[in-house]
């Protein structure tokens, strides 16, 4: 497996960059028909591995966690909302490597496995040494999550599924679920993190919430 350690953000399909920080390593990958992102985190200090969204190509993520002796050790697989494209490859891998399964119990029903662990707002997750936070974003679907890892060395990382894009929230079926959507972001995200919080969605490019704080009320009368 190719990966690149020159982070920007971008991932050509099917190719996978790695970003270094201090206790964390994540990983980004291309995978599957619609340019889906998964993210591997690894702490640093254990080696324990969590994925963010087996969306699709076992094989090639199975090839991103390695083979070998000194591969990580995936114990969790977060799944950030149940919209198909992004669990393609959630059974094999969590049998595969009998890892715990984890998503929002308003969005458990569609997914191939039964969940381990239901998450809901506010609730935390551990990957070795490292604290994730679960934010739920309710609009794209109604168990829509993002996870944060408030790095004590650095800005935070958010990872945000469907819900938040640069240029705009994720996609929504109606106007009540749009306005839930932006609230939730407004409030939950833009109203609690500083410019310097990286984002990292579940397709397309990373951004800032810096870059992208501006465009709110462009957002909000945009609309659905």
């Amino acid at each position: 497996m190719n990966v690149t350690e020159d982070y920007t953000g971008h991932v050509e399909p099917g190719a996978a960059a790695r970003r270094v920080l201090d206790a964390l390593t994540i990983t980004k990958m291309s995978v599957g028909p619609m340019d889906n992102n998964a993210y591997l985190l690894v702490c640093r200090a254990t080696s324990e591995a969590l994925l963010i969204d087996a969306a699709n190509e076992y094989e090639r993520l199975s090839d991103l966690i390695g083979h070998g002796p000194d591969r990580p050790s995936l114990r969790t697989i977060v799944t950030t909302h149940q919209h198909a494209d992004h669990w393609q490859a959630l059974g094999a891998l969590a049998g595969a490597y009998g890892t715990d399964t984890v998503v929002h119990p308003l969005d458990a029903d569609p997914l191939p496995v039964p969940p381990d662990i239901l998450v809901e707002h506010g609730d935390t997750l551990s990957v070795g040494e490292i604290t994730l936070e679960v934010i739920h974003l309710r609009g794209h679907t109604p168990g829509s999550i993002a996870l944060l890892y408030r790095d004590p060395k650095g800005h935070p990382h958010l990872f945000t599924g469907d819900s938040l894009f640069p240029g705009g929230v994720g996609k929504t079926t109606s106007p009540e679920n749009f306005a839930s959507l932006i609230d939730d972001v407004e409030q939950r995200i833009f109203a609690q993190l500083p410019d310097e919080t990286w984002f990292y969605p579940g397709h397309g490019d990373d951004s800032t919430l810096g870059a992208e704080r501006g465009k709110l009320t462009e957002w909000r009368e945009r609309g659905w």
